[in-house]
C-alpha cells in the first residue's frame, strides 16, 4: 500500500534529487552516443537504434564503446546523486595528429548546493584540480511537469543532430574522451586519471540550448576548430 502512495505522491510533486540526478545521468549517457553518431566518430552500422524523449535515438552496439561508457556511467550516477558533478566534456580527438578538434560541453548548476569545496576535472582516464567556484548556487526552481523537462531535452537533441550543418566535417580516424568535473572531496576509482581541459585552440563555440528540473540545469555548448 505504501508503495503505491509514494508513487502518486512522485507524479504529483517535483522531481526528487535522486529522481533528477537519474535524469541528468541518462541525459548525459544518450548525449555521448548521439554525439559520436552524429559526428562519424564510429561507422553508423556501430549504431542501434532505442525510442527515448519521444525521438529516435542511436545508441552504440560496439562492446569497447559500451563498455567505456559503462564505466563512466556508473560512476556518474554516483557522483550526481551525492550532488558532484560540475561539468561532463566530450573531446573529439584527431588520432593522426593528437589535436582536439571538437569538444561538448555541459554545464551542470545544482539548486540550493552549498559551494564551499573546491571543483577539480575528472575523467575515466583523467582528472586535474580546477579554481573554486565563487558563486552561490541558485535557489531552485519552479516545479516542472515531465512532459516539460522532456520537450527541452527532445529540443538539446535535435539541436545536436542539426549540429552537422554547421560543424566543420571530420576528417580522418577520430577518437574521444570524456572528462568529467567534480568536486575535490570526490571519491575518484584509481584507474582515473590527471588530464589538461582540452580546449580547442582558437576555437568557435556555439551555445546549445539548456534544460532545467528543479534541482539541476544543464547547459549545452559545443566548440570547434575551424576548417583549415
Amino acid at each position: 500500500m505504501s508503495g503505491e502512495k509514494d508513487k502518486d505522491k512522485s507524479k504529483v510533486h517535483k522531481l526528487s534529487l535522486k529522481g533528477s540526478s537519474k535524469l541528468v545521468a541518462e541525459f548525459f549517457n544518450y548525449s555521448i552516443n548521439t554525439i559520436l553518431f552524429q559526428r562519424g566518430v564510429y561507422p553508423a552500422e556501430d549504431f542501434s537504434a532505442v525510442k527515448k524523449y519521444g525521438l529516435t535515438m542511436l545508441v552504440s552496439s560496439d562492446d569497447q564503446v559500451k563498455a567505456y561508457i559503462k564505466k563512466i556511467m556508473s560512476q556518474l550516477d554516483k557522483w550526481m546523486v551525492g550532488g558532484k558533478i560540475s561539468k561532463l566534456v566530450v573531446v573529439i580527438t584527431d588520432k593522426e595528429t593528437g589535436e582536439h578538434v571538437e569538444r561538448w560541453q555541459f554545464d551542470v548548476q545544482i539548486f540550493n548546493k552549498s559551494s564551499k569545496s573546491k571543483s577539480s576535472k575528472r575523467s575515466v582516464a583523467e582528472k586535474e584540480n580546477a579554481a573554486p567556484d565563487a558563486a552561490a548556487a541558485p535557489a531552485a526552481q519552479p516545479e516542472k511537469t515531465e512532459k516539460e523537462i522532456q520537450d527541452e531535452i527532445q529540443s538539446i537533441f535535435r539541436q545536436i543532430t542539426a549540429s552537422v550543418t554547421f560543424l566543420p566535417q571530420l576528417d580522418g580516424d577520430c577518437t574521444f574522451n570524456v572528462l568529467v568535473y567534480a568536486d575535490a572531496d570526490s571519491d575518484v576509482p584509481m584507474e582515473w586519471g590527471d588530464s589538461d581541459a582540452k580546449e580547442i585552440v582558437n576555437g568557435e563555440k556555439v551555445q546549445l540550448r539548456s534544460f532545467s528540473t528543479s534541482n539541476h540545469r544543464v547547459d549545452t555548448l559545443v566548440s570547434y576548430r575551424l576548417a583549415d
